[in-house]
């Protein structure tokens, strides 16, 4: 599957690859990222596939990710063609209490920013970036709202954030006639699956398609790490940031390690790298709309953009479903096949069938059709 089929993101009708360049690699500011000669090799490889929707943030490499990719789709004259999202609330203004988190005020200062380093009047997809557990879901819906009304933005997201805060949100916007929030970025890999409990079944009910972040792991799952009696070896983010006190970094576990083990089995079987097979995983789950690809070289990118062109055979992907599996808290415990059949009194009951969820493709024009 190409990069030039898109589907509808959310219940928009904005129409974006399944596949989306992530450019937090853009910049080498924070020590790990791309040159810029390399970066623009990255975005062209994705733009040559047929890619559309990009992805960035105001802090990203201290705005260096913005300004880049401002840049590189002004050079390549693609302002109408390009879905550009970005997202607001990290502070890069140590001592100023706004400016950050997720207040009216740092909103649309964040915005003005973002519009300035983009070099553009609009921003297609706009996310709050993670929950400051301070500001009512009011003002920001709000606030979003506004953005929109006023076309400096088209469609909004929220990433990171607890499941009740979003559909809070959501509920607020259907109630007054607010922009809908049409898109969840989360992290979720083989290696992270705590938003099946959650997200994925919000995500489904309310309209929100989710948008997959680190779906390697933070590059866990590529292949690129070993673990040894005494340390982990191989170079990359991961193993510099392990130590760092974010979670997101936090992968070197045993529990994983089985999962890397089972993912290099299945992709040696395939013939396939390890990026794409875990990748393939990801994309294909429920409620996925899409997928957010990161990389500082463009061997990496190459082999993740092909990631869909092949299928895992269901014994082995019931294979990485198995190894992967969460463990179900309470009160997730209740809500297995085992107890809900105490419910439907041994009768079988579903939702809808599985025709009526199968997601509806765009294909390119043919050649020589505008």
């Amino acid at each position: 599957m190409s990069l030039d089929q898109y589907y509808t993101l959310g219940k928009t009708g904005l129409r974006v690859s399944r596949l989306s360049l992530g450019t937090m690699t853009f910049g080498s500011e924070w020590g790990w990222g791309a040159e810029k000669e390399s970066a623009r090799k990255l975005f062209d490889h994705y733009v040559d596939k047929g890619g559309n929707f990009f992805d960035t943030a105001d802090l990203y490499t201290n705005g260096t990710s913005e300004q880049w990719l401002g840049e590189f789709v002004k050079d390549a004259g693609l302002r109408d063609r390009a879905v550009i999202a970005t997202k607001f609330s990290y502070n890069a203004d140590p001592g100023n209490p706004n400016a950050g988190g997720n207040g009216r005020k740092n909103i649309i200062r964040a915005v003005e920013g973002s519009l300035e380093r983009l070099k553009t009047d609009y921003i297609d997809l706009l996310f709050l970036h993670t929950w400051d557990t301070l500001t009512p879901p009011e003002e920001v819906i709000k606030t979003l709202d506004n953005l929109v009304q006023s076309g400096k933005v088209r469609h909004i997201g929220l990433s990171d954030i607890p499941a009740w805060y979003a559909a809070r949100m959501q509920t607020l916007a259907e109630l007054r006639g607010f922009e809908p929030i049409s898109t969840l970025q989360m992290e979720y890999s083989l290696a992270e699956r705590n938003i099946e409990k959650e997200y994925i079944p919000m995500g489904k009910e309310l309209g929100m398609g989710v948008m997959v972040w680190s779906p390697l792991a933070s590059g866990l799952l590529s292949g690129k790490y070993e673990p040894s009696e005494e340390k982990v070896s191989g170079e990359g983010r991961l193993a510099s940031l392990a130590n760092s006190g974010n979670p997101a970094f936090a992968k070197f576990t045993d529990r994983n390690w089985w999962i890397v083990e089972t993912l290099e089995k299945v992709a040696n079987e395939i013939n396939q790298p390890m990026a794409a097979v875990a990748i393939n995983w990801v994309a294909n789950r429920p409620g996925v709309s899409n997928v957010i690809l990161g990389a500082t070289k463009l061997s990496q990118l190459e082999q993740t953009t092909s990631a869909l062109d092949f299928k895992i055979p269901q014994e082995l992907y019931d294979e990485l479903n198995k190894v992967s599996e969460p463990t179900l808290e309470f009160p997730y415990s209740f809500f297995t096949p085992s107890m809900q059949s105490m419910l439907t009194g041994g009768t079988k009951v579903g939702d809808k069938p599985a025709s009526y969820l199968v997601p509806h493709v765009i294909d390119a024009a043919p050649a020589g059709v505008e």
